[in-house]
């Protein structure tokens, strides 16, 4: 997980008892407050950017405050820590009722933000129908973090909240998308890119690094040997991350090189996962696969990879695990996802998606490279994360696009007084 070292408290000074009625000053320092308004603090690519945003932005510049529609995510210990307040609707999943809207407008005029920044699709909306009831408005900023929108794999609902922002995406002063592929699939919805711009996902080059010891720790803890060849995958159990797909790469990777082992980590992937246990046991490789679940240890997990992987088939936009585990020194191969060959480059390989032999036959080219050819390929890789994926960098130019968002604003409302 992201360092949480804290940049300053502001929790404990501050008048922050809204629940009670009790006001919040509106940038009595002279920062800026920003309301960032969020589905939920699970994690996630989403959730872990702004968790990453909030823990670089300029705190003599900025005031955030965080609101999660709906009460769950284990990185809202993690925000408060950074004294960042969060507070939430009581939201239930997909059934937003009148009292949790009413609780979402009385917070939002009750915190007075400068600016509203939503984190996709039902947070932007919930953001922009909270402006609407402000007493004093606030240019929105819309987050979008999806792309690859098809009938077929997205659910309904998504589907008509897609939809339902297309027509509405004139009112928000601006759009992020965090990748290259989500601007264009959503210029063929008919949103409005006029007013948006491309920010990937940053990647806190500090934190993932190349480790000996993690790649010592990791094998030990899994009682393998010390020269252990370990392939992983960080991700949610859910179809888009397409397990069964990798799951059949191994398999098959498995006849020409039967010692490898394979590193499964993310929520969901457990003994308690039956259709997961199912699926290894039909691969037959219980005895090659491990399975770690949710951890909050990540850049220690990526590190001690030779060779990670993402087999997603769908609805990838900026998969942050890519560029972590190429900022730890390893070498990926990845389905063609998203903007995962533009993150990719040169440093690893790129395969199609929902084909097992594309992928095995990609981490064969990897494991015939050798040692020294995928340490080359792990320093490539590291070196164009920090050139062109660095934490420091994405957070200034979220820092700059919130100022212009306000001059703009400003020089607008001069206009229409005049």
């Amino acid at each position: 997980m992201v360092s949480t070292s804290r940049q300053g408290s502001y929790f404990s000074t501050e008048s922050l008892q809204l629940e009670a009625g009790t006001e919040v000053s509106s940038s009595s320092s002279g920062r800026i407050k920003i309301l960032h308004i969020i589905n939920d603090l699970s994690i996630g690519g989403a959730e872990m950017m702004l968790y990453k945003l909030l823990s670089g932005i300029n705190r003599e510049r900025f005031d955030p405050v965080v609101i999660s529609l709906i009460d769950r995510g284990k990185l809202r210990d993690s925000i408060e820590a950074l004294g960042i307040p969060v507070y939430t609707t009581n939201m239930k999943p997909g059934r937003p009722t009148p009292s949790s809207i009413l609780h979402l407008i009385r917070l939002t005029r009750q915190i007075k933000p400068d600016l509203i920044q939503g984190w996709m699709y039902h947070s932007c909306l919930a953001g922009q129908l909270a402006n609407a009831f402000a007493a004093r408005k606030a240019p929105v900023l819309w987050g979008i973090h999806c792309s690859d929108i098809s009938p077929i794999t997205e659910k309904k609902m998504t589907l008509m909240m897609v939809r339902l922002c297309a027509p509405l995406s004139r009112l928000p002063s601006n759009i992020i998308f965090v990748s290259q592929s989500s601007r264009s699939e959503h210029k063929r919805f008919g949103y409005r890119i006029a007013k948006s711009r491309v920010l990937p996902n940053g990647i806190d080059t500090q934190l993932f690094v190349p480790s000996v010891s993690a790649r010592l720790s990791v094998r030990a803890e899994l009682g393998l040997p010390e020269n252990a060849f370990l392939i992983g995958l960080v991700g949610r159990y859910h179809p888009m991350k397409d397990h069964s797909t990798f799951l059949k790469a191994a398999a098959q990777l498995l006849q020409a090189h039967p010692n490898i082992h394979f590193l499964l980590i993310g929520r969901g992937i457990n003994s308690e996962n039956k259709e997961l246990q199912q699926a290894i046991q039909d691969a037959a490789l219980l005895n090659q696969v491990h399975l770690l679940g949710e951890r909050t240890d990540t850049p220690r997990l990526s590190a001690a990879l030779d060779i990670f992987t993402l087999s997603s088939s769908y609805g990838e936009s900026f998969p942050n695990v890519i560029g972590e585990a190429m900022a730890c020194g390893v070498p990926c191969v990845v389905t063609d996802v998203g903007d995962a060959s533009w993150i990719v480059g040169e440093t690893g390989r790129v395969v199609p998606r929902r084909d097992p032999t594309a992928l095995a036959e990609g981490w064969k080219e990897l494991i015939a490279l050798g040692e020294e050819g995928r340490k080359a390929l792990g320093n490539a890789a590291r070196k164009r994360v920090m050139e062109s994926f660095p934490l420091e960098s994405v957070v200034a130019q979220y820092e700059a696009l919130y100022e212009s968002a306000l001059v703009e604003t400003a020089e607008d409302a001069m206009v229409h007084d005049v």
